[in-house]
């Protein structure tokens, strides 16, 4: 059973570098993955890519042979892949029954909220067995904005409903957030959407005709109470492991284990059959349906509050780790010589 993420967010958000960086995480930790590019005007793809739309079409192409503008042309990509989807799974197939793969997916948000393409791609690839959970990226200094956060919480709300996959929301670069000025409240108020009927004065000083529609939306927004979001550092592997913590609940791979899986007897399934399809009772009852490790108030302190203390101390952490590297290679390099020392006088002997 092949696990996804189906990687959406506006243009700029990080996309493309979230799955570099994820690419670059998973072969540190010998995680199988694979990355699809599905944005047919993505010509500088920084990551390796399995699969890549510009083998099927290509919005230049579009553009040239119908007329169409940047919009128009990547819609018609879009459903030129859903009418040809049997090209998409052919290729997917290529990639194994235990494949983990990232669906980089065109910036355009009207693909994921309201266009229909997009949302079929979606159901086929859920029909041939695919396990998807929805990784959507939205840059986190929208939150330093009242009417850009609330923007931002509709934005995700219509995703979520059009999209109808285990979703997960990301504030990506939390880290760059600092740039964009003072929050008015503690991150966890924007992370977990609590009352937003405190917003209320600041949207009122930015657009104060607008009031009662602003309240609103405010309004569906709690009353609907789906969205929340995780944050995301991708330069930062304890954010990027805590994302993917995250993100393994919402697809289900956090229960399937390697087949080397340390486990009390008993509790795995030894049967030959692919790793995806082996439940790990020990997981289910244990690390997976347990708290997630780490809080909105870390990151709030790594990244906001005290930043340069943090910056030191990995600085620190950083050159007593290069410096354990070097002495290590150096003894190696010593251990090397004497042995070839040692050959060499048994050879003349």
């Amino acid at each position: 059973m092949p696990f996804g993420e189906v990687v959406c967010g506006a243009p700029g958000s990080g996309k493309s570098t979230y799955c570099y960086g994820k690419h670059q995480l998973f072969t540190a930790l010998n995680r199988p993955i694979s990355i699809v590019n599905l944005d047919p005007a993505n010509d500088n793809i920084p990551y390796p890519c399995a699969i890549d739309i510009a083998s099927l079409i290509t919005l230049q192409d579009v553009m040239d042979e119908h007329g169409l503008g940047p919009n128009g042309g990547m819609l018609y990509c879009m459903e030129y892949l859903n009418a040809n989807f049997d090209w998409l799974e052919a290729r997917l197939k290529e990639l194994g029954s235990n494949a983990y793969v990232l669906f980089d997916i065109p910036g355009q948000v009207e693909l994921s909220t309201n266009h229909e393409a997009l949302k079929h791609i979606v159901q086929r690839l859920t029909k041939i067995g695919f396990r998807l959970a929805a990784v959507h990226l939205c840059d986190a200094h929208y939150v330093t904005d009242a009417a850009k956060y609330v923007s931002v919480l509709l934005l995700s709300l219509r995703t979520m409903l059009q999209l109808e996959l285990p979703h997960v929301n990301v504030l990506s670069k939390v880290d760059l957030i600092v740039q964009y000025g003072d929050l008015d409240f503690n991150l966890d108020f924007y992370t977990e959407v609590q009352d937003l009927s405190y917003l209320e004065n600041a949207l009122n000083t930015s657009s104060p005709r607008y009031n009662a529609l602003n309240m609103a939306l405010c309004s569906v927004i709690e009353d609907y109470s789906l969205v929340g979001f995780e944050t995301l550092a991708v330069e930062d592997k304890a954010s990027m492991l805590h994302l993917t913590r995250a993100i393994d609940r919402a697809t289900g791979y956090i229960f399937v284990p390697p087949h080397d899986a340390p486990a009390p007897e008993g509790t795995l399934e030894t049967a030959s059959v692919p790793a995806s399809t082996r439940p790990n009772t020990f997981s289910l009852f244990s690390s997976a349906a347990g708290q997630m490790a780490g809080s909105v108030g870390d990151v709030q302190e790594r990244w906001i509050d005290a930043r340069e203390q943090w910056d030191a101390f990995e600085r620190k952490e950083w050159r007593q780790e290069g410096e354990m590297i070097r002495e290590a290679r150096e003894r190696e390099k010593s251990t090397q010589g004497e042995r070839r020392g040692k050959s060499g006088i048994r050879e003349r002997k």
